[in-house]
């Protein structure tokens, strides 16, 4: 009878990538199979994340949690991966001695040898270096089920804005070889994937190793595809150019990109490539150019919005998504005024915005903040609810139009229909046979909620 996995993921989709793949390599090396019974697993994997400090203290309390399970199943095996690992190493078996593994994103594919050594010598493994692109040298081929998927381009980020410690807990911008992230997908299409994400935490800052025999590899070599930006390597704007070449690849996304690196290459892409959707997260953080230059983003609100009006001239329907931090220290009610404006200069469709957290280590961790916790709230309030309404106006627009969208999976609510995804990252929910999961169909939208859609199958 083969071993169980459970596997709890927190943070980003770089996490929610990294945890499929310790599945696979768990799978590849020991049969090991993944469950959602966490009282049945043999093996239980917490892949944390250590941007929000709520996150990182609740990783210990579910750790504690898991101790209970591990007294009554002495045999479990616990291990903490992910960006918390990275940061706290050694000090996660000093908290909770009764872990048994702590391994760091860029050594999830050593997670076997890692539970193997711990039951032969009884000692806790702990392994959290930054062996760069081993990692995915070591991984199993890529495996879905499923019409879309994320392949992983580049790991760590080069940026070291104040408030982040992602450069320290995933290390500097590293990218996989070209040819490497094209033989990926043009696997997984060939596996009937229609859709990719592209995934890095700064995927335009992408430089892969090229090789020129990678063009003849995927047959692609059309005059209006990017040129080589340079001898040595391949930037993001020529990855997503032979991507689009692949045979089956209907659709391309990525996340997350930093505003400087959205290249004018990467701009020209939007107006040849029809693979790539309408829709963009881009974060900028916030409208201020003080604050801006506080957080060390390297960019202007202006500069930020030079890149976006490029994009709508040639994207006219572009949906822009981003990324917001509130009551950053020193933030005045004037400096928040300029993220609001932004806001309705751009018109941002969605967020992921949240009240500054301090993290240890990183320099914005040592300013002065007099900012009252009330009024920092207060501003999130508004700034949630500004761009929760134009997203639930966006969505009333889109009723009667009759969109592509990729069936995902049988929806959560209701068994007897299908939920899949539009160009514009929207959800929608319509009757249908299960038999076109994985497929792109056309829907109609007839009904518009505040963050999915309702539709109905338009016949063939």
């Amino acid at each position: 009878m083969s071993k169980k996995v459970f596997i709890k993921t927190f943070g980003c989709q770089m996490n929610e990538y990294d945890s499929t793949k310790m599945l696979d390599v768990l799978h590849a090396a020991d049969g090991v199979e993944q469950t959602t019974d966490i009282g049945q697993a043999d093996i239980v994997l917490l892949n944390t994340c250590s941007v929000r400090e709520k996150a990182q203290e609740k990783v210990f309390s579910d750790l504690g949690r898991i101790r209970e399970l591990k007294e009554l199943r002495p045999g479990m095996v616990i291990g903490v991966g992910g960006c918390v690992a990275s940061q706290e190493g050694s000090h996660i078996i000093k908290r909770a001695p009764y872990v048994d593994v702590v391994f760091g994103p860029q050594t999830l594919h050593r997670l076997p040898a890692l539970i193997n050594e711990r039951q032969r010598s009884g000692r806790p493994q702990v392994d959290i270096s930054f062996p760069e692109i081993e990692k995915f040298d070591h991984l199993p081929p890529a495996r879905r089920e499923g019409g879309s998927a994320f392949v992983s381009i580049m790991e760590g980020c080069s940026k070291y804005c104040s408030f982040c410690v992602v450069p320290y807990t995933r290390g500097e911008e590293v990218s996989r070889p070209f040819e490497d992230v094209l033989v990926e997908i043009a696997e997984l299409a060939q596996q009937g994937v229609k859709e990719i994400n592209l995934l890095g935490q700064n995927v335009n800052a992408y430089r892969g190793a090229f090789d020129k025999s990678a063009m003849k590899a995927v047959g692609a070599g059309s005059s209006n595809m990017a040129g080589e930006p340079g001898k040595d390597f391949a930037d993001f704007a020529m990855l997503l150019d032979y991507a689009a070449q692949i045979p089956g690849i209907e659709r391309l996304r990525f996340t997350t990109s930093h505003p400087r690196d959205f290249s004018q290459r990467l701009i020209d892409c939007y107006a040849r490539l029809p693979q790539l959707v309408s829709h963009l997260h881009l974060p900028v953080q916030a409208g201020s150019d003080r604050i801006l230059a506080a957080m060390k983003r390297g960019y202007s609100a202006l500069e930020y919005k030079s890149i976006i009006r490029k994009l709508r001239v040639i994207r006219p329907d572009l949906l822009l998504s981003s990324d917001f931090i509130v009551g950053f220290p020193g933030e005045t009610d004037a400096d928040f005024e300029q993220t609001m404006k932004l806001v309705d200069d751009l018109d941002f469709d969605a967020s992921y915005s949240f009240v500054y957290s301090p993290r240890p280590g990183t320099p914005a961790a040592s300013l002065a903040d007099d900012t009252p916790a009330s009024v920092k709230q207060a501003r999130l309030k508004r700034l949630q609810d500004d761009i929760g309404a134009r997203e639930r106006r966006n969505n009333l627009a889109m009723v009667g139009q009759v969109q592509r969208v990729l069936v995902e999976q049988v929806a959560r609510k209701d068994e007897r229909d299908l939920a899949g995804r539009t160009p514009y990252n929207r959800i929608v929910n319509f009757a249908g046979p299960v038999s076109l999961l994985g497929e792109m169909v056309e829907v109609r939208i007839t009904e518009a909620f505040a963050h999915s859609l309702r539709g109905e199958l338009v016949t063939p």
